[in-house]
């Protein structure tokens, strides 16, 4: 019994240094969906410690993203959460794991953040996305996450309609409207754009959404 104690204990000081509070964290899951979500966060919190460890940060963003797209279930707002546009935390995902496209973007963001990727490679991207393909006509507001290997490079796109994550030159599907993160608002997508970047007070729902976030335990 011994060992599995030593290795709770070596999760929950590392959760700490990866900027999460995780004694919070699985007070605020359990309190919230029952004693059973709590092997979900342990789930999770595997994920996160695992995906430390890796080197290659394609190779990470290719776990976290295979992670929540077979956790979750996807459903509208209104049947998730009873309302028309709600964004759900990282936990509230997890405890709940169904949930709509910005849930899933920003599920994957926060679990990215959790394992020690900077900020500033990561981009919450809404778009408009074609539906049934680059050629099809019909168009839907969607939200997909973006991972910047350094400022220059092309982003690589996470996204829950799609298992395989691919540079955004290969989504001709996706038509970027504006992206953010946690440092500001871009018109655009281009990691280098900082000039053009603006307070992320000007997104309510954002800002809404990473208070709720700190209350859970992220730090």
């Amino acid at each position: 019994m011994l060992i599995p104690l030593v290795a709770a204990i070596l999760l929950f000081s590392l959760a700490r240094a990866a900027g999460y509070d995780a004694e919070k964290l699985l007070k605020a899951i359990t309190q919230r969906f029952g004693a059973p979500s709590a092997q979900r966060f342990r789930d999770w919190q595997k994920l996160v410690t695992d995906t430390r460890k890796i080197a290659d940060p394609d190779q990470q963003i290719q776990k976290v993203n295979e992670f929540w797209n077979r956790r979750m279930q996807f459903m509208e707002d209104k049947e998730a959460w009873g309302q028309d546009d709600y964004w759900a935390t990282p936990m509230e995902s997890l405890g709940h794991e169904k949930g709509d496209c910005e849930d899933f973007a920003i599920a994957k963001y926060f679990t990215l953040l959790s394992a020690g990727m900077d900020v500033s490679q990561l981009r919450l991207i809404y778009v408009k996305a074609k539906m049934g393909g680059a050629a099809s006509n019909i168009t839907q507001a969607h939200m997909v996450l973006a991972f910047y290997s350094d400022p220059s490079a092309e982003p690589q796109i996470l996204d829950n309609l799609l298992g395989e994550i691919r540079p955004a030159s290969r989504r001709q599907d996706l038509t970027p409207v504006f992206s953010f993160n946690g440092q500001g608002i871009w018109a655009g997508v281009s990691a280098s754009g900082s000039a053009s970047s603006t307070s992320t007070k000007r997104l309510s729902r954002w800002e809404e959404l990473l208070a709720r976030a700190r209350e859970e335990g992220f730090e």
